[in-house]
């Protein structure tokens, strides 16, 4: 959006396979924002987040901070990219402080029980940030799915990394929570981070996001701000539905309505 991109894109290609998943994708998103990514299942929104972190082999260029990923080491693009996976799968029975603390370990943290005073305090803040505080010493494997999410969460937000890249992380909590867990990523874009979502409601992507992507059959089709990148026209085409649209408290307000 701006010449001082934080995240920047050209022409990324990912083969998964043997099956072309992403197309020729570029963009260049700034600190300061927070993006939707939005589309329909399989257009490639999972397979992106994980080219942007590093996280899948990908052909052509993408930079992060001005430096290009590839020549990155995996700590490095771990300090940068701070990746909340979908599922929020946990096998271990260790208190949910326990598993914040992970957070810290592309800064050195290797042991939850011996942190320095840095990363004691990081991982306080990720959790009265995730409103964990509660639960923070029960085992994360006694937990609700929704109370899980939430420590997923605070893990993400301890890494005190400058792009919080978030997979679905609204998929399985009420819609109160839904809206905290929103709330609580909008708080670190205001605090300078980069984020983006990865969402599948369209309700959310209009309120929360500064800026929308829309993905389909792996290439991006739209983009921009949400009334903007979720036209009637990007509705129809890509998502083959219709919308009813209004405002709310000075919000956009978009609701799938009708399939076309």
């Amino acid at each position: 959006m701006t010449d001082a991109a934080l995240v920047t894109a050209h022409d990324v290609n990912v083969t998964l396979a043997g099956r072309r998943v992403l197309r020729d994708v570029s963009l260049a998103l700034s600190s300061g924002h927070l993006v939707a990514l939005v589309g329909p299942n399989g257009a490639g929104k999972t397979t992106l987040l994980r080219a942007l972190a590093g996280l899948v082999p990908s052909e052509g260029i993408i930079h992060v901070r001005g430096d290009e990923l590839s020549s990155l080491t995996l700590r490095e693009r771990a300090r940068r990219f701070a990746y909340l996976p979908q599922g929020h799968l946990v096998h271990w029975p260790l208190p949910a402080r326990d598993i914040v603390a992970l957070g810290r370990y592309p800064h050195g943290a290797t042991d939850p029980a011996r942190l320095t005073a840095r990363d004691a305090e990081a991982v306080l803040r990720a959790m009265q940030a995730a409103d964990i505080m509660e639960f923070s010493d029960r085992r994360v494997t006694e937990l609700s799915g929704g109370e899980r999410s939430r420590v997923a969460l605070a893990r993400a937000l301890a890494v005190e990394a400058p792009v919080i890249l978030a997979d679905e992380p609204t998929s399985s909590l009420d819609p109160r929570h839904q809206l905290d867990v929103m709330k609580t990523l909008r708080a670190a874009v205001d605090k300078g981070a980069l984020v983006i979502v990865v969402t599948h409601d369209l309700g959310l992507a209009a309120r929360f996001a500064d800026t929308v992507l829309v993905m389909s059959e792996g290439r991006l089709v739209s983009q921009g701000a949400p009334a903007e990148a979720l036209s009637e026209q990007v509705m129809a085409d890509v998502f083959r539905i219709g919308a009813y649209r209004a405002e709310y408290q000075r919000e956009a307000v978009i609701v799938p309505w009708v399939e076309i």
